[in-house]
């Protein structure tokens, strides 16, 4: 019962083990009894392995929390303690008993350390794969708590290795994730299997919060079976009960959502390789969309267009143009499966599209992160700010002289072996080339989308590249196909109906303007959509009618809206084409 002493009198939980000393020497040279001794070193054995396994126990636990505690917010950490709510560890004073490497029990001389740290170092394996578990148990958002767990484990383990020799944390971290044969691990698999079965099926994004929001009102997808979370001590999570309530509440604010901190710590956990491998798979879930739900799509309401629809001047008036597209695009307002299957692959498509982009957006800030970091070791400095009458030169000079003990790369030339300058040299070219100092990896996204719509699978050709007579009454190209779905979601709906907004985000958007972008059918779409005609019109006559059960302002107010959506959708895509 020694190691339940308070913490203060930790340090001397050893003495006691002395009483089996006195005794055993007590059995052999003053009762001369063999199985006196037998029965104290039974005792001992069985004692002994009870005190370095609670021992072990409780410096895991108490380095544990100290580790939570230091990486909680203070000001968190001192609201917590207002309320009543202790997140603090309190001193340990282990550090002593660390360091008993011989400890003398029965004529044997005991490695107390390495005892310590062979069983620390089996509780950082079950702790890491406890944490990568208790995220496979969840969707997508809980990759910010992951984060948050590797990061507690890895101060905990930076702590123990001041005392104990325990196995590198990188290590630890590969074996429990599974990933040091495999070419991905456990996390990159349940990445990609969120975003495959949960997050492109049913999540929105809207650009006003640059956040992608799960649809609560209708799923189009089967609900995502996932294994029964494990239940796990404290100590093998945060620490303690207390800190447990505290960072489950903290973290509990990125739930329900995907923005760009769930992006950026999937770039910091997924690295290069991960990332490659979770777009790559995307990029296959796209390609199948392209070729076949959305081709089949493509083929149904290509023969139900209209073979010609005209752009009808402007002295049919709005109202009269309205009444004529609603009555040329009848089968497709009418079309069954527009506003659900269609419009769902759309969404998905457009979901895809979204998430390479922001990832890139989230892998250029780390890059940059890395690249400001590294840069005084690199001999990489400011331009100093020069008075009148100063030379730039001449402060420069001095700074380089100031920081001239960081340049690695001239000091290893200078002092090291000829393989340790290759090695300086090689580890500064992989800081210095990074994918943000001139290649982009959602150019190379569009380049293989652009690849799957000149397959014969995809039946929509792209735009010609001669520069002939333009046919405004053509029906043919995909734009126009777009633009009669963009007719059928600037209809206003009812108040008890839901909007496109409201169940597809603006994934459809992207969807649908990406795909003109590649056919390089853009500017044909801006001149010859049926809605923007409408808005034109409508501006010039300014009329607010009842068309067919439609209220003219009310449509032209949505189809300015989707307008402005479309060209910043074309802008972002203008840059990387």
């Amino acid at each position: 019962n020694a190691c339940f002493y308070p913490k203060f009198v930790s340090r001397y939980v050893l003495y006691p083990l002395d009483l089996y000393n006195d005794s055993a020497q007590y059995a052999l040279t003053v009762f001369k009894k063999q199985f006196l001794y037998d029965e104290v070193e039974a005792e001992v054995n069985l004692c002994f392995d009870q005190f370095v396994y609670k021992l072990s126990e409780l410096v895991y636990a108490h380095y544990k929390q100290l580790a939570a505690s230091m990486l909680l917010d203070k000001r968190y950490r001192a609201e917590c303690a207002a309320r009543g709510a202790s997140t603090g560890c309190g001193a340990g004073r282990y550090a002593s008993l660390l360091r008993q490497r011989h400890v003398a029990l029965l004529g044997r001389h005991v490695d107390l350390c390495a005892l310590v740290a062979q069983r620390i170092n089996a509780d950082m394996h079950r702790a890491l794969d406890a944490a990568v578990a208790k995220f496979e148990a969840g969707d997508i958002t809980g990759v910010v708590e992951l984060e948050g767990l590797i990061a507690v484990n890895r101060l905990c383990h930076k702590l123990l290795s001041r005392y104990l020799t325990l196995d590198e944390f990188d290590a630890i971290l590969r074996e429990s994730d599974h990933g040091v044969l495999a070419p991905y691990g456990r996390i990159t698999l349940h990445v990609f299997w969120e975003l495959n079965y949960d997050f492109l099926p049913n999540y929105c994004y809207n650009a006003a919060t640059d956040r992608f929001v799960k649809c609560r009102r209708i799923q189009f997808a089967a609900q995502v079976q996932r294994e029964k979370p494990q239940q796990y001590g404290h100590a093998m999570l945060w620490g303690s009960k207390q800190l447990s309530l505290a960072y489950s509440a903290q973290y509990a604010q990125y739930n329900g959502f995907v923005g760009p901190q769930h992006l950026h710590a999937l770039v910091r956990l997924l690295g290069y390789q991960g990332v490659a491998v979770v777009v790559s798979e995307l990029l296959g879930v796209a390609r199948g969309l392209l070729h076949g739900t959305l081709a089949q799509f493509t083929r149904a309401l290509a023969a139900a267009m209209p073979r010609h629809c005209k752009l009808p001047r402007y002295d049919y008036g709005s109202n009269g143009v309205l009444g004529y597209y609603h009555a040329q695009l009848t089968d497709i307002v009418q079309y069954p499966d527009a506003r659900t299957e269609l419009f769902h692959a759309f969404r998905e498509l457009g979901n895809i599209i979204l998430f390479c982009m922001l990832i890139e957006q989230a892998l250029s800030q780390e890059e940059v992160t890395d690249l400001l970091h590294a840069a005084p070791f690199q001999n990489i400095l400011p331009r100093p700010y020069t008075a009148e009458g100063e030379k730039p030169e001449t402060k420069q000079k001095r700074l380089e002289a100031k920081y001239s003990a960081l340049q690695i790369v001239q000091n290893v030339e200078k002092y090291g072996t000829a393989k340790q300058s290759q090695l300086s040299r090689e580890g500064d070219l992989l800081t210095r080339e990074r994918l943000c100092c001139g290649l982009s990896l959602f150019a190379v996204v569009l380049r293989r989308l652009r690849a799957c719509l000149t397959a014969p699978q995809w039946p929509a050709p792209p735009a010609p590249a001669h520069h002939g007579p333009l046919q405004t009454d053509d029906t043919q190209e995909f734009h126009r196909l777009w633009s009669a779905l963009q007719f059928l979601y600037c209809i206003p709906v009812g108040e008890t109906q839901f909007t496109v907004e409201e169940l597809f985000g603006e994934g459809l958007h992207w969807a649908g303007c990406t795909i003109i972008a590649l056919l390089g059918q853009q500017r044909r779409f801006e001149a010859l959509d049926f809605c923007y005609h409408i808005l034109r019109v409508q501006r010039v006559d300014g009329k607010d009618e009842l068309v067919k059960g439609i209220p003219l302002k009310r449509m032209v107010d949505r189809i300015r809206r989707f307008q402005v959506l479309n060209s910043q959708i074309f802008s972002v895509l203008s840059r990387h084409l």
